[in-house]
């Protein structure tokens, strides 16, 4: 016989999430205390954050410096990367 899926109300399913956002606790965590699917209250969560999308801080001086010069060395190995990749493809041919 099928299991009968189990109904929560939406008191339960505010609360639940409320321990994940509020209490920063891992959903697998809350999800074993309440007895209740990881994946259920994991879906809630991405509900309730999609519904109430939070205010990002606004970076620091030093965080944005740090951005760009990730950006930048991102940039400097994708160049790098194809450039190893048409070699490696040039070299192959070579070969054969």
């Amino acid at each position: 016989m099928p299991e009968r899926r189990r109904k929560f109300s939406p008191e339960f399913r505010d609360e639940a999430v409320k321990m994940v956002t509020d209490g920063n606790r891992p959903v697998a965590q809350v999800a074993r205390e309440l007895g209740i699917n990881p994946g259920t209250l994991g879906n809630w969560v991405a509900q309730y954050r999609t519904a109430h999308p939070a205010e990002e801080e606004p970076l620091s001086v030093s965080e944005r410096a740090r951005l760009r010069e990730l950006e930048r060395e991102n940039q400097e190995l994708k160049v790098r990367n194809e450039f190893l990749g048409k070699a490696a493809a040039f070299f192959a041919q070579e070969y054969r």
